[in-house]
């Protein structure tokens, strides 16, 4: 049997073996495979994600086991140092000779080190493997506890940002150095740089562009760094991520042609100037240019495995650099040309400083075609843009359209998925097509998602392509006649809207009952809290109730934290509260020791609480005239509010009264998400109420209702639902709409999701809410006064009880409380050790 030596197991590598085995490759030739590293193939892109808790094995793409059940010789912890072209050999670091008929060089990168002064000192490390992170950990700790806290990371592209997230977790003061004028400047353009550096500079993280790093400077151990312009910075740690240079030792060892700087040359085969011999991923040169993102990649691993099969898959002649990642917790975003050079186009950008959101889109002169873009804050758009640039598809009527939404209540600007051509490339990652998606729906290979996910590998790479997926899989089921069902999980074949009518109807009452009636197996996870919330919708019971199928957060009645303590958060409705009641919240703080902060939803939240000191915690708060602040359940958060008329020049009318007594009505709801509500005094908003579930904004008239929109990673703005209302009629059409939603939405979902998948969408909302199309408005109505009169705090519940008492403790056979936490002081307040 002929062998396919690989060197290299990086996730590239990792893809050549997985598209190698689905080929049926291992059939004709023997599968060898080394890698430097001493562990399989792991997942790069979010490293990261070590310092949050994840392990090594956690990020593995395959165990071993994977590559020996697939024939697979896997030899880890082995480096290849020489080829014997001649001979078709390689040689290993251990003295292995092993013949190859066919050798794949994926021996992928190194991290760029600049040649700066004083760049080898102690403290000063790369960004690129486990045990790069491990010893950043490592030397991270020393740093804070024996030195000033304080490190700097070199580079502010992606792998330069994501370097400084590590870091941060670290809990180091962190900053990041960038030698360009902007961070990412070959994604994005100023406004979108800058909107990303302010979000960064948000998060405490210091940013410096423009900055030309002159020395490393220190006796031996850095500490510090001096810049062109004469400015330094006083840092004791330097984590260098500032590029990388192509893996091409071994091609120039053996005389393989590679580029003037860097590279191993190839052709649309991948094949190297030896035409045995194939480079994919980052140590490939291909059209002069090395690809650093995984995307274009895995397309070589998949040329590479057709050419040596025999077959005549051949590299893009154009490789899509587009890119959606979420950096520091923001979502970024580039695609098509993101930045071209030519004034012949049409730029539209869109930035909201308030939500902090940027978007632009590049079109054509004659305004029919897309050409590019960047979406920085809210990338939810991304994938149907790339495929419109992809494919050429036509712009709407108006382009601000696709990033700004289709206005006037008309439909959406950029259309259907199904209105892609057939060999849209929907999964870039795994290189899947509209039309293989389509297709395994339609020849009965798969019946739903997952069966496409599993047939074609859709979905299975980044995820992002996952919401496209899902809508192609649905629209095929339903052009085949067949009624789309979306399930909550396979123990329960309803959604939440016919759970919810279900258990109304019949009368059920517990968990078990509804299992018995119309479920099957033992239940899961993902179906014990949603029949939990619909039990709380229904009958307005609290999380104390049924506590077998309740989330942690709402088992505990607080959200739990990274190092295992408890947040404490009274509610204070509207942001109203009297001095005694604040003095009581900083008492209580000061005895517990909390950690306390204000939040931008005008209420006070207090960190670090164990478990077995929350009943006691809440007792005090109680005692004062606190309830249950509900900032762990899915339910109202807060009504935010302005000054108003009582004391604002500006105020239309009395903004406090109206928020207090929308909040005090509506706590304690439980709903298919989490809710927040808004009341202006005027239309300068100083409430944000158009970014809210409901928001409420003074008119000389009355009051204008606002509905449907989001804060957050993916913000969207508030609907007009009616104008110039009274109070009474405001709350009355606020309770038909928040019963509506509570009925049929599906589970953890926002009401600006919601709307976006309401057949009819807003106009029919607005029919259903404001006109009563239905005929169901003071049935809506009934039931929210059911709620109000119903309502009980919970915590009260918990505190008056010992039995429920009893849930909070750390061990299930002591009293004993758990002393293995950890704080450092941060800011005069103590906080979780990163290690906790």
């Amino acid at each position: 049997m002929e062998r396919v030596v690989v060197v290299g197991n990086g996730m590239v590598g990792y893809k050549f073996c997985e598209k190698f085995v689905a080929q049926k490759g291992t059939d004709r030739f023997q599968l060898v495979v080394f890698g430097e590293e001493p562990r399989p193939a792991y997942d790069r892109v979010h490293l990261s994600a070590y310092f949050e808790g994840k392990s090594a094995e956690d990020l593995t793409m395959a165990p071993a086991g994977w590559y020996q059940e697939q024939g697979i010789e896997l030899l880890c912890g082995e480096r290849i140092v020489d080829i014997d072209r001649s001979a078709k050999e390689v040689v290993s670091d251990q003295g292995r000779r092993l013949k190859y008929d066919k050798l794949v060089l994926a021996t992928g990168s190194v991290p760029f080190v600049p040649p700066i002064p004083g760049v080898e000192k102690e403290g000063v490390l790369v960004y690129r493997t486990i045990e790069d992170l491990e010893a950043i950990k490592a030397y991270g700790e020393k740093v804070r506890s024996q030195g000033n806290g304080k490190a700097a990371v070199l580079g502010g592209g992606l792998l330069g940002l994501e370097a400084a997230k590590a870091v941060r977790d670290l809990g180091l003061e962190t900053h990041v150095v960038e030698f360009a004028p902007r961070l990412m400047p070959r994604q994005l353009d100023d406004a979108g740089a800058g909107l990303l550096k302010r979000m960064i500079e948000s998060m405490q993280i210091g940013i410096h562009t423009n900055k030309a790093t002159t020395e490393i400077t220190g006796n031996g151990k850095m500490e510090g760094m001096t810049f062109k312009d004469g400015d330094s910075l006083d840092v004791e740690m330097l984590v260098i991520s500032a590029g990388i240079r192509p893996r091409d030792e071994l091609a120039r060892h053996t005389a393989l042609e590679v580029g003037p700087r860097g590279g191993i040359t190839v052709n649309e085969r991948m094949q190297t100037s030896d035409p045995e011999i194939y480079a994919i991923g980052e140590s490939a040169l291909y059209q002069g240019m090395i690809y650093g993102l995984v995307a274009p990649g895995y397309e070589m691993a998949e040329v590479a495995v057709s050419d040596i099969l025999g077959g005549s898959t051949t590299m893009s002649d154009a490789v899509d650099m587009s890119t959606k990642l979420k950096l520091i917790g923001v979502d970024v975003a580039s695609f098509g040309d993101p930045m071209p050079n030519n004034s012949q186009i049409r730029t539209i950008a869109y930035e909201d400083a308030l939500n902090q959101t940027y978007k632009r889109i590049n079109v054509s002169e004659d305004g029919k075609q897309l050409l590019g873009g960047i979406l920085v804050g809210d990338a939810d758009d991304y994938n149907f843009l790339l495929q419109m640039v992809q494919n050429a598809m036509p712009l709407p009527p108006e382009p601000a359209d696709l990033i700004l939404g289709p206005r006037g209540g008309g439909e959406a600007a950029a259309g259907s998925v199904m209105d892609f051509p057939d060999e849209a490339v929907i999964c870039s990652c795994e290189q899947v097509t509209k039309l293989g998606i389509c297709e395994a729906i339609t020849s009965g290979t798969a019946e739903n998602l997952k069966g496409v996910s599993a047939c074609t590998g859709a979905t299975t790479g980044c995820g992002g392509c996952k919401p496209m997926v899902a809508d192609l899989v649905k629209a095929t089921l339903e052009s085949m006649g067949q009624v789309v069902k979306e399930e909550i999980c396979e123990h329960f074949p309803y959604n939440r809207r016919e759970l919810y009518d279900l258990i109304k109807i019949q009368g059920i009452k517990t968990y078990d009952e509804a299992l018995d009636a119309f479920g099957s197996g033992d239940g899961c996870e993902v179906c014990k809290p949603v029949l939990a919330s619909v039990f709380a919708g229904i009958y307005n019971e609290t999380a104390v109730v049924q506590e077998t199928i309740q989330d942690t957060n709402d088992r505990y009645l607080a959200n739990i934290q990274r190092n295992g303590t408890y947040s404490v958060v009274p509610r204070v409705p509207g942001g109203e509260i009297t001095p005694e009641k604040l003095m009581v919240i900083g008492q209580v703080a000061q005895k517990y020791d909390l950690y306390t902060k204000i939040t931008g939803g005008q209420r006070i939240d207090l960190f670090g609480a164990r478990v077995d000191q929350l009943p006691d915690i809440w007792e005090e708060l109680i005692e004062a005239g606190f309830e249950s602040g509900h900032a762990y359940g899915k339910a109202l958060r807060t009504v935010k509010s302005c000054v108003g008329s009582t004391w604002c020049r500006y105020g239309m009318d009395e903004s406090v009264s109206f928020a207090i007594e929308l909040e005090e009505r509506y706590k304690g709801i439980r709903s298919p998400h989490k809710l927040k509500g808004g009341v202006s005094g005027c239309i300068r908003e100083c409430a944000e109420a158009r970014c809210k579930d409901f928001g409420v904004i003074a008119t000389e008239k009355g009051w204008n209702l606002y509905v449907c929109g989001n804060g957050g990673a993916n913000p969207k703005h508030a609907k007009l639902l009616a104008e110039d209302l009274d109070r009474e009629t405001c709350t009355r059409y606020l309770d038909r709409f928040l019963i509506y939603y509570l009925r049929t939405a599906a589970p953890l979902m926002r009401t600006a999701a919601w709307l976006e998948k309401l057949d009819g969408g807003f106009e029919y909302l607005k029919q259903v809410v404001v006109e009563d199309s239905l005929g169901l408005g003071e049935t809506m109505e009934t039931e929210m006064r059911q709620m109000v009169n119903t309502y009980k705090c919970e915590w009260r519940e918990v505190v008056e009880n010992p039995e429920l008492r009893k849930r909070f403790r750390h061990f299930v056979n002591s009293e004993d409380a758990d002393d293995n936490l950890e704080y450092v002081p941060m800011r005069e307040q103590k906080m979780p050790a990163p290690w906790a």
